[in-house]
């Protein structure tokens, strides 16, 4: 029995070899019948062996460019947020925007009522020489209806731009004139400013608005400053929120200005290159006067180096919300077809040693959704809300506390304003209320404001309306009436707007809006009180 049962396994062994063997030399076949193509050792190699089987072999035909130009935004963000591919269209949009001039018209507009309403003429821009006039509504450009049709802000804004010397007409509605009104516009350079108003919030102190940082801005920047100055300024409130970033050399020569001669202002470095200080190259005309900066959740970039180098350097208050925390350096690679990239190639840090980046690990929507993460975890409205890493944390030359791991978080915490919304103010928003009074309202009196240069003239003007009257009346006949007590919680913020509005078509334009606006900006009432 016993070598029965050896002779059974023997057996047995014998047909597991032989259905091996077998299986062996089916799968041999099989792969045998595969094709295999030679992957190169180059680190790019598979990439151009890809797209290579694809124009050899893909089943129909294919547009090589356009499968280029899909891919290459997905490669760049694989990398990080803020690496990007520009087509041509986009890159010299992107340019123009930093370069601090344009080819166009010449006009500032808003969108009410689906309609394209000018607010203001660039003086002695192209429009202004042809006769376009605060008021008008623009109808059609080159013949294609812009009004009434959902038209995007940007297309509009495209047919209105062009190339310097060419030809476009637009057709406008002008109040009074039944008529519209056709007018030939010759495109020319447009400055593009980045101070939007600078003006004395008090006796004492000054206030500048700086909206972007291209090339023109240090410049500007400068010369506001001699301007406050000869008002009379002993301090000053510098605005940076909203304001998303751009060139970093303006930041560097605006910081410079606020600082002493040789003060590290901000250094960079990256993987492949090494670290680079910037210090303020000479003595600052404005290093000694009291500096507030005020910042929110939109204040980026170049606006993050020039507010965490003053901070750092216990050289400015900041006041506002924590910013948005990009601290990734940009470099523009250009191409023959015009498009071009703008590759990440290195981080800023703060003189203390802070870097400015957020954390982008979790992926690009987690990063661009961040705001609303902010909102949902009470950032906006607590200080305390505000994230706090104790391994970050780093003193400035006074002692001063002050935390990396992205963005910068003010001196002075200022909670987003939600109080003042009530139903009548709510749909009174909702229905352009505003907007469109202060429009009507300044089509009627347009002679006498285009007379108004100062704001005691203007202040008298409104002092002969009763604004709150004519504006109750207006809404009533918009089908609009506040409830008991609503009007007194909201007249203040209402009328305040609308002599912003209105004030946007006196020749003073901006400095009279935001000298209204103010009185509504938390933030800034807030810089205003302190003692800086």
């Amino acid at each position: 029995m016993e070598y029965s049962n050896r002779g059974f396994f023997t057996i047995r062994r014998i047909y597991l070899v032989i259905i091996v063997v077998l299986l062996a030399l089916l799968l041999g076949e099989r792969y045998r019948s595969r094709r295999y193509v030679h992957l190169p050792s180059g680190r790019w190699d598979k990439l151009y062996l890809v797209l290579d089987q694809i124009e050899k072999n893909y089943v129909d035909p294919i547009n090589a460019g356009k499968i280029v130009e899909d891919a290459l935004p997905a490669i760049l963000g694989a990398l990080d947020p803020h690496s990007v591919y520009l087509p041509p269209v986009e890159l010299k949009e992107a340019d123009e925007a930093l370069e601090g001039n344009f080819d166009g018209i010449g006009v500032y507009f808003n969108v009410t009522n689906d309609t394209v309403v000018v607010s203001s003429v660039v003086t002695g821009g192209p429009s202004e020489r042809a006769g376009v006039q605060a008021g008008d509504r623009i109808i059609a450009v080159n013949e294609q209806t812009v009004a009434g049709v959902g038209m995007a802000q940007d297309s509009i804004v495209r047919l209105l731009r062009g190339p310097r010397g060419t030809n476009v007409t637009i057709q406008v509605q002008r109040y009074g004139l039944k008529e519209l009104v056709a007018i030939a516009i010759v495109r020319d350079k447009i400055p593009d400013k980045s101070v939007t108003v600078a003006y004395m919030v008090d006796d004492q102190t000054g206030y500048i608005l700086l909206s972007k940082f291209n090339r023109t801005s240090y410049e500007e920047v400068l010369n506001a400053l001699a301007e406050l100055t000869s008002q009379g300024m002993k301090r000053l409130i510098f605005d940076l929120r909203g304001n998303s970033g751009g060139y970093m050399e303006p930041a560097l020569r605006i910081a410079g200005e606020f600082l002493d001669k040789g003060t590290l202002i901000v250094y960079q470095e990256g993987a492949r290159r090494p670290r680079q200080n910037h210090f303020a190259r000479t003595q600052g005309l404005a290093s000694d006067i009291p500096l507030a900066i005020l910042i929110n959740e939109a204040s980026a970039s170049s606006s993050e180096i020039l507010a965490g180098a003053l901070q750092d350097n216990d050289r400015a208050t900041i006041v506002g919300r924590r910013s948005y925390g990009k601290g990734l350096v940009q470099e523009p690679i250009y191409f023959s077809d015009y498009s071009g990239i703008r590759l990440t190639v290195g981080r800023y840090y703060t003189p203390t040693g802070r870097c400015l980046q957020r954390p982008y690990d979790q992926g690009r929507d987690s990063y661009r959704y961040d705001i609303w993460e902010r909102y949902r975890h009470g950032e906006l409205t607590s200080y305390d809300s505000i994230p706090k890493n104790d391994s970050l944390k780093y003193l400035t030359p006074q002692g001063k506390v002050v935390y990396g791991g992205g963005g910068i978080i003010p001196d002075v915490f200022v909670p987003m304003d939600t109080t003042r919304l009530n139903s009548f103010f709510a749909q009174a928003n909702r229905k352009n209320l505003m907007i469109r009074f202060s429009h009507g309202l300044a089509d009627r009196n347009r002679t006498e404001l285009q007379r108004i240069t100062n704001m005691q003239d203007l202040e008298a003007f409104y002092r002969r309306l009763n604004l709150s009257a004519l504006f109750l009346d207006y809404a009533a006949g918009q089908g609009l009436r506040p409830k008991t007590g609503e009007w007194e919680e909201s007249e203040h913020y209402i009328l305040s707007l609308i002599r912003a509005y209105i004030g946007r078509n006196t020749p003073m334009e901006e400095q009279a809006f935001y000298f209204f606006y103010g009185a509504l900006d938390p933030e800034l009432q807030v810089a205003k009180n302190l003692d800086f």
